[in-house]
């Protein structure tokens, strides 16, 4: 049995891809969290488009993003590592300058940004995650990436944070952002890029993978797709029934994103140095007991109405935020060890291309089953996570059966 006894900056450090690596992460996290979660209040703010103008785009942006991962896992399969990572960070630079240099009032060259920016946002998970896989090996590698993802949501919520205060200066202050945006995503670049990091595309590390056919995971993926509205639970789903159908004040939407943000940040790798006692597969079943309880929380909680409700489902926020936290430190780790060395990439960009749909789709979902009250929303959302759960811990364990 392999686990993880002692947490070691250091060492993980090294198993993220070492300190120039982990100082690119941090700038691209940053930067990120500057603009995209006010990109729609750019183009309805900046460039006078309407809201639905402004939506479409982005969501074009995502499809095109996702559309692009097939030839990103052909690249990283190829033997390629930190420069589809340093190429997925260039390709967002492009997009920044492209909105900054969009005339008000013109859709299309909006669309175009998002859709750069949409590109590098889908293919950077797999690309990192194919760095960290190539640089550290069991355990180890699921630590580092559990630390990736801490580090990334610092970034994120700092950035998010300074633009949030940097509001104020209303389309001026939104020019600004995106233009520390871009900078941010150039001087990632070029860290990423002096990594230099390529792997031999026949070379397998000892213990992760034998050379046969890339998995199906049919199963798993279709499992992720229902995990993933876990990640907009606090986004979308929350604020809409804390204001919509609690009369809660925004704050209590606020605390409840701060809080899940500080969770992740503090409690991702013990959480995940924790679970590696455990199989991968039994740890993500796991998750969907957790976020399928705190589904079933969500609906207790709004049950209470305005006044006690909005508490009520702050509380049962943290639970979901465990499951999260459990959920990601054993799904992509599960991924990188189902797959053989050869087909790294393209087994990656097929379980991103699943995190990406349920990512597109989740939104649609929540808040079409919202008006139907919190059974219909709830009720979904934990039937069907159960169900994936379960689906999870009974399918064919393929090489899954050790620990290490």
């Amino acid at each position: 049995m392999a686990t993880i006894t002692k947490i070691r900056p250091r060492a993980l450090v090294r198993a993220c891809g070492g300190p120039r690596y982990a100082v690119a992460l941090a700038v691209d996290a940053l930067g990120t969290g500057l603009l995209r979660p006010f990109l729609l209040l750019y183009g309805v703010l900046v460039l006078g488009l309407s809201a639905p103008v402004t939506g479409i785009a982005m969501t074009a942006g995502i499809v095109a993003g996702l559309a692009c991962m097939p030839a990103v896992g052909r690249w990283l399969d190829r033997g390629a590592r930190s420069t589809v990572v340093a190429a997925s960070m260039l390709v967002r630079v492009l997009g920044v300058a492209l909105l900054l240099a969009t005339p008000a009032g013109h859709a299309w060259p909006f669309a175009t940004a998002a859709l750069f920016l949409g590109i590098g946002n889908q293919a950077w998970p797999a690309a990192h995650a194919a760095v960290v896989a190539t640089v550290s090996h069991g355990r180890e590698r699921d630590a580092a990436l559990a630390a990736g993802r801490a580090l990334r949501n610092a970034g994120l919520g700092l950035g998010a944070l300074i633009a949030t205060v940097s509001l104020a200066g209303g389309a001026t202050a939104l020019r600004a952002l995106a233009a520390v945006t871009g900078l941010a995503y150039l001087a990632a670049t070029a860290l990423a890029w002096s990594v230099r990091l390529h792997a031999h595309p026949a070379a397998a590390p000892e213990g992760d993978g034998d050379g046969g056919p890339a998995p199906r995971m049919r199963t798993l993926l279709a499992a992720n797709v229902v995990y993933v509205f876990c990640l907009n639970v606090p986004e979308i789903a929350l604020p809409l029934i804390l204001v919509t159908q609690l009369d809660a004040s925004p704050v209590w939407s606020a605390a409840v994103f701060v809080t899940n943000t500080v969770l992740v940040v503090t409690l991702q790798v013990p959480v995940t140095v924790l679970m590696s006692r455990y199989s991968r597969r039994s740890v993500l079943a796991l998750a969907g007991v957790i976020l399928g309880a705190s589904y079933a929380g969500f609906l207790a909680a709004t049950s209470l109405g305005p006044g006690p409700g909005a508490p009520a489902v702050a509380a049962v926020s943290v639970v979901c935020t465990l499951g999260e936290i459990v959920y990601a430190g054993s799904a992509t780790a599960l991924v990188t060890h189902l797959a053989p060395a050869h087909a790294l990439g393209r087994t990656l960009a097929r379980f991103e291309l699943s995190t990406g749909f349920g990512l597109a789709v989740s939104p649609a979902a929540i808040t079409a089953l919202a008006p139907h009250g919190p059974t219909a929303l709830w009720g979904s959302l934990a039937t069907a996570t159960l169900l994936a759960s379960s689906a999870v811990a009974t399918a064919p364990a393929a090489r899954d059966t050790s620990r290490g």
